[in-house]
């Protein structure tokens, strides 16, 4: 604690962590704010406190003396102390369960696919491609792909927008 911040030092620009959202991503951004200034450990232990509020603050301030050798012993201890917090991921199984619904516009579709697609980590582009041919309704735009099937995502993204 008695280690001096580096010069130019300002307050970071995070929410603070209430054990109410995404804690990964509450490291994430902490971790991207410090690093604008500096990459030093004892900073980032040093600095984190500024990042929490409510009972992640108490859980902090009862922190046993010298209990923290290192930034990840702290985002190790952190993220074991909040694991139920973290919410739910969606999986490529998600995509699964997704259907074009009978007045569905394909914009609409499109986009609800988009929105959760992009939450899923390391979504295989084969895999997606996959659901979306499975998902879409039937009609004119399915009978074009099945004529000619897209070599990909973006050929299928491309396409619709000229249904669209």
């Amino acid at each position: 604690m008695e280690t001096p911040l580096p010069f130019g030092w300002k307050p970071l620009h995070i929410d603070c962590y209430d054990d109410t959202t995404d804690l990964d991503e509450h490291v994430d951004l902490y971790v991207t704010q410090v690093n604008l200034y500096t990459n030093d450990d004892v900073v980032l232990c040093r600095v984190f406190l500024t990042s929490l509020k409510g009972a992640a603050l108490n859980w902090y301030t009862q922190l046993p003396a010298k209990s923290i050798d290192s930034f990840d012993t702290m985002v190790r201890r952190f993220t074991a102390q909040y694991a139920t917090s973290r919410p739910h991921h969606v999986t490529s199984a998600t995509l699964a369960s997704l259907w074009q619904g009978d007045d569905e516009p394909l914009r609409a579709f499109m986009e609800r696919f988009a929105s959760i697609s992009v939450k899923i980590r390391n979504l295989n582009p084969e895999v997606a491609l996959h659901a979306m041919l499975m998902a879409l309704k039937s009609g004119p735009f399915v009978d074009s792909l099945c004529r000619r099937a897209p070599a990909d995502m973006d050929e299928l993204r491309a396409r619709a927008a000229g249904d669209i």
